[in-house]
C-alpha cells in the first residue's frame, strides 16, 4: 500500500489510469459529502429552526425559519404562559439548500414554466448565455490570436504592441460597460464587447509567449531550406510548430470567457442565465440559483472535456497534451 501511494505522488510523473479516474471521482464526490453532511447532520450546522406548528405564538406560521436561540424563547415564554408551544426541525438558512433539493430544482427547472410572468426557461437562458460566450471569443479569438503570434514571432512588433497591451489588461473589463452600452445599444452587444475586452488582450500576451517558445531550430532549418518569405516561415513552420501549445491555450482562456459572463450579462438588458439567477433570487429560490450555477460549471466541464479529446485526436504527436489529460 505505501509503495502505491509512493507511485502517487511521484515528482512529475504521470499516475496510474486507474488512479487518475479514482482520484478524479474523489475530486467531486469529497464537496457532495461535506455538503450533505452540512445539510443533513443536524449537529453539524443548523443555525436555524423550521417551524412545522406556530402553537399558540401568533407571530409564526409553518414554513418559517428562526434562529435557534429566537425558537427557544419562544418555547419558554409559551411555557411559561402555559400555552401550545411552537415545534419546529433544525433547518440551515434558506440560502444553503440541500443537494437533494438542488437536484430536483435542476429538474424543475427544465420541465416548469417560469413562476413569475417575466421569467424565462433555464434552457433559453443559457442557450442565450453560450451565444454571448460564442460570439465575445470568437471575435476575441479573431484578433487576439494572429496579432500574438505576430508578437511572438518579431520583437519590434512586440515591443510596438504588448507595453500598452500590459497597460490595458490591467483595467478591468466591467469599467467599460457604461461606455459599450452607449455606443453598442442597450442589448446583446455590450455584453459581447465585455467578453472581448476581457480575453482579448490576456490572449494576445499568452499567445506570443507561447509562440517565442518554439524551438529556433526550425526557423533556422527552414532558412537553411530556403524559406525566405515571411509568410512561409509564419505558414509552414511557426504556426504548426505552436500549434498544440495554441490549442491548449484557447481551452484556457475559453474557462476565462466565462468568468466575465455573469458581469456582462448586468450590462444594458437583462437576459441570460445572469437574469434567471436574479430573478430565482428574488424570489428566494436559491435551490434553483444553485441549480443554474451548477449547470455553467457542467457545460464548461463537458466543453473542456470535448475540446481535450479532440486535442488528443488532432494533435497525436503532442506527449505534453496527453499527459496533462
Amino acid at each position: 500500500m505505501a509503495t502505491q501511494r509512493m507511485r502517487w505522488l511521484r515528482v512529475l510523473k504521470p499516475i496510474p489510469p486507474r488512479a487518475k479516474l479514482v482520484i478524479g471521482c474523489l475530486s467531486f464526490i469529497v464537496p457532495i459529502v461535506l455538503w450533505g453532511i452540512v445539510s443533513y447532520v443536524p449537529l453539524v450546522w443548523h443555525p436555524q429552526m423550521l417551524i412545522t406548528n406556530a402553537g399558540a405564538v401568533d407571530y409564526l406560521r409553518p414554513g418559517m425559519r428562526m434562529a435557534n436561540a429566537a425558537f427557544s424563547d419562544a418555547v419558554t415564554a409559551a411555557h411559561t404562559r402555559n400555552e401550545e408551544a411552537p415545534q419546529g426541525v433544525p433547518a440551515n438558512p434558506i440560502y444553503l439548500p440541500a443537494p437533494h433539493e438542488v437536484v430536483l430544482a435542476l429538474y424543475t427547472s427544465f420541465t416548469s414554466p417560469p413562476v413569475s410572468q417575466d421569467g424565462a426557461w433555464l434552457h433559453e437562458s443559457l442557450w442565450h448565455s453560450i451565444q454571448i460566450i460564442f460570439w465575445g471569443f470568437l471575435i476575441a479569438s479573431i484578433v487576439g490570436v494572429p496579432l500574438g503570434v505576430l508578437c511572438g514571432t518579431y520583437a519590434a512588433l512586440s515591443r510596438l504592441n504588448e507595453p500598452f497591451i500590459e497597460f490595458f489588461r490591467y483595467l478591468p473589463a466591467p469599467a467599460f460597460g457604461a461606455l459599450a452600452v452607449a455606443i453598442l445599444g442597450i442589448y446583446d452587444g455590450p455584453k459581447i464587447a465585455i467578453i472581448v475586452i476581457g480575453t482579448l488582450f490576456q490572449q494576445v500576451l499568452i499567445v506570443a509567449n507561447t509562440t517565442r517558445k518554439l524551438d529556433v531550430g526550425l526557423v533556422e532549418a527552414a532558412l537553411t531550406l530556403g524559406a525566405k518569405r515571411a509568410g512561409q516561415l509564419l505558414g509552414r513552420v511557426v504556426i504548426p510548430g505552436i500549434l498544440p501549445d495554441l490549442y491548449r491555450d484557447q481551452r484556457i482562456l475559453l474557462g476565462w470567457a466565462w468568468t466575465y459572463l455573469i458581469v456582462a450579462e448586468l450590462i444594458g438588458t437583462s437576459s441570460g442565465i445572469t437574469w434567471f439567477i436574479t430573478q430565482q433570487a428574488r424570489y428566494q429560490h436559491f435551490a434553483n440559483v444553485y441549480a443554474a450555477i451548477i449547470i455553467i460549471g457542467i457545460i464548461g466541464l463537458g466543453t473542456d472535456m470535448l475540446l481535450a479529446l479532440a486535442g488528443r485526436r488532432l494533435f497525436p504527436w503532442d506527449r505534453s497534451l496527453v499527459k496533462q489529460e
